[in-house]
Parts: structure tokens; sequence; C-alpha cells
């Protein structure tokens, strides 16, 4: 099966130069962790509610005047419409990412989460493997 199957296609974004509160509103109106950041429908970088923790509350920095683009992240993995949900799966799992912007000629065109892919029986291992590989953390022995 192929993302542009599986993905949202109604993503709910916000721009670089928003404040980082209406980031973190735009979240709560969705229910989401994660919100690509657009300009205009290019993408240019993901915040999620750990950036806007440790980039800027756990900095005393004020929600209201810092900008996303100040604490956004800027490097984003993402995948195709085209892409299969098997490889799709496997980048995330390599990733360690839950959600996955799926981007067509530089355009932002939905978004893809484990969820979707586990929706999917035959997906089911996959799914299951990516959230495993996900959840594991990335210095065992720090915990």
């Amino acid at each position: 099966m192929k993302l542009r199957e599986l993905m949202t296609d109604d993503v709910k974004v916000c721009r670089p130069d928003d404040s980082v509160m209406d980031a973190a509103k735009a979240m709560q109106s969705v229910n989401v962790g994660i919100i690509p950041v657009c300009e205009g429908d290019k993408l240019t970088g993901v915040i999620t509610d750990r950036d806007i923790v440790l980039n800027v509350v756990a900095l005393g920095k004020d929600v209201n005047t810092t900008r996303v683009r100040d604490c956004m992240t800027s490097s984003v993995v993402t995948g195709t419409p085209d892409m299969d949900a098997h490889e799709a799966a496997d980048l995330m799992a390599d990733h360690q990412i839950r959600r996955l912007p799926v981007v067509e000629g530089g355009r932002l065109v939905g978004i893809v989460s484990i969820g979707d892919l586990a929706t999917v029986s035959i997906h089911e291992d996959e799914a299951g493997y990516a959230l495993s590989e996900i959840s594991e953390p990335s210095q065992p022995q720090a915990h």
C-alpha cells in the first residue's frame, strides 16, 4: 500500500514566523505533538512539543515572543505519496520518528503516523517493529 492511501492530507501547519505559543495552540487544537512548518506549501521544518519544552520552556524563553524558526527542527525526514508503507515503516524505525511528513515536488501533501501504518493489517508487524525501534532509548545505558 502507498502512503497516499494512508496519509492524512488535511494537515495543520504553522509558519516559521509564528510564535511558539501559536504552534502549541495548533498542536492542542488537533491533539498532536508535531506540526509541520511551511513557507507557503513548502516544508521547511517541524516543531514538536519536545522542541518547545527543551528549546524554549527549559531555557526560560517567552513562548509569546519566541518564533517557531528559533526552535524548530529543520532537517526533516520525509516520505513521498508513492512510497510503500513497508519502506515508510523502515524509514521511521531507522530515524526513530513516529510521524513522517509526505512531500511531493517540495510541497507538503500529507503526514503519516505509526498509527496509520498499524491500521492496515498487512503492516501490523512493520508498524510494531517501527514503534519498538522508536521506543528504544538511543542511549540505553543512560536510563
